[in-house]
C-alpha cells in the first residue's frame, strides 16, 4: 500500500486497516508454521505495510501536537 493512500484516509479507517493488517500478520505467521507459504515474502510486505500505517498515525499525531502549540 503507497503511502499516498494512507494520506488520503480519515483516522478512524486507518485504525480499523492497522488492526485488519495485525491479524492478517499473525494468521499468516501461524499458517507458514505449519505448512510452508506460497510465497514466504508476504510475511515482509504486511509488516512494511503495518509500518507505513503506524508512521503516518505518528505523524498524525505529531501534527496534531504542533497544532495546539
Amino acid at each position: 500500500m503507497k503511502s499516498n493512500v494512507l494520506i488520503e484516509m480519515p483516522d478512524n479507517e486507518i485504525s480499523d486497516l492497522l488492526s485488519e493488517e495485525r491479524d492478517r500478520l499473525a494468521k499468516m505467521k501461524m499458517s507458514h508454521a505449519v505448512s510452508p507459504l506460497e510465497n514466504p515474502h508476504q510475511i515482509r510486505f504486511t509488516k512494511r505495510t503495518i509500518a507505513r500505517i503506524m508512521t503516518e498515525i505518528r505523524r498524525r499525531e505529531i501534527a496534531q501536537v504542533q497544532k495546539t502549540k
